[in-house]
């Protein structure tokens, strides 16, 4: 369990930078770790056999399946799924073509390489409607929204299930050397089906993220919560530009990077970070970074279980 520390303003701001830095590499260089394969106990389904999945590949997504995420494809189509890369905008012939939906970081034309405003918006309300529709109808959406840029890009779609990210880096303080762990003994880690997977083996007791942002939601289930009485979520002029105290910032405290969402027939897990269910290597000296970070051992089992909700291989 995290001890409560008390920072000082002028410490925050000597701490928060280091953050700025993590969140930087996203446009630096990052690739898969293809040496990453997290031992699966009991696949859900035989090979080739399971629900599709459908990652979303055509709104400039920054995490793709033969891309940063293909650790994420990967593991899944190790646990049987059948993952598909969708290239079609948003509609009900497109989403027919699957159970799950997964959403990762969707850009803007305009902002595919340029991280600065203006924003455009990464979802046209035709595609909006059309996934909430569907889900109302028995889909299920996982829907992945990092920090700045991404909830000023795809922060729409999340309205229409009553999710409301903030545009910035969400940091706080007890988390020194960047990443944050999330714990079911403090319960930051909710307990929930997802956490308690479908025997003792699956069960999560702490997930670990990267930076990423945060939300607030209508209605549904929390899973990671923030606890930190300093954490907080500032908004940049620039992509990657260290904070200052004039900095815009929102006090974060108990809200969310992490939670469920039941949709009349449908399932919805939002996410407020990226990284945590890739595995990559990053920068010049290839740090491991997400799923593969020693920090993040239970993050795999996490992601399957997410996945096992989705698929309503978990309950309610």
């Amino acid at each position: 369990m995290h001890q409560k520390i008390q920072f000082s303003y002028r410490r925050r701001l000597a701490f928060l930078p280091l953050l700025g830095v993590l969140a930087g590499l996203a446009l630096a260089q990052q690739v898969a770790d293809p040496n990453f394969k997290p031992k699966i106990e009991k696949p859900a389904f035989a090979a080739g056999q399971g629900l599709v999945v459908m990652l979303d590949e055509a709104h400039f997504n920054f995490h793709t399946a033969a891309g940063r995420y293909q650790t994420f494809a990967d593991l899944l189509r190790r646990d049987g799924y059948v993952v598909n890369a969708s290239q079609d905008k948003f509609s009900q012939a497109s989403l027919s073509k699957g159970k799950i939906l997964v959403i990762a970081n969707a850009l803007s034309q305009r902002n595919q390489l340029n991280w600065n405003p203006p924003f455009g918006l990464s979802f046209e309300p035709d595609e909006i409607r059309a996934v909430r529709e569907w889900v109302e109808r028995g889909g299920s959406l996982c829907l992945i929204v990092d920090h700045f840029p991404m909830p000023a890009t795809a922060g729409q779609l999340g309205e229409a299930f009553g999710v409301r990210f903030h545009n910035g880096y969400a940091v706080d303080p007890r988390a020194p050397s960047g990443p944050l762990v999330y714990q079911r003994a403090n319960r930051s880690l909710s307990d929930h089906p997802i956490t308690r997977g479908r025997s003792l083996r699956e069960k999560v007791d702490s997930v670990a993220t990267f930076t990423g942002s945060a939300f607030q939601i209508e209605k549904g289930e929390p899973l990671l919560t923030f606890l930190g009485e300093d954490a907080s979520s500032y908004t940049p002029a620039a992509f990657g530009q260290p904070p200052t105290k004039d900095t815009p910032r929102v006090a974060i405290k108990g809200w969310l990077q992490g939670a469920t969402i039941l949709v009349k027939n449908g399932r919805v897990a939002v996410f407020g970070e990226a990284a945590m269910f890739s595995a990559q290597l990053a920068g010049p000296n290839q740090a491991p970074m997400g799923m593969n970070a020693p920090i993040a051992a239970q993050n795999p089992q996490f992601l399957l279980n997410v996945m096992h909700w989705l698929s309503g291989l978990l309950a309610d």
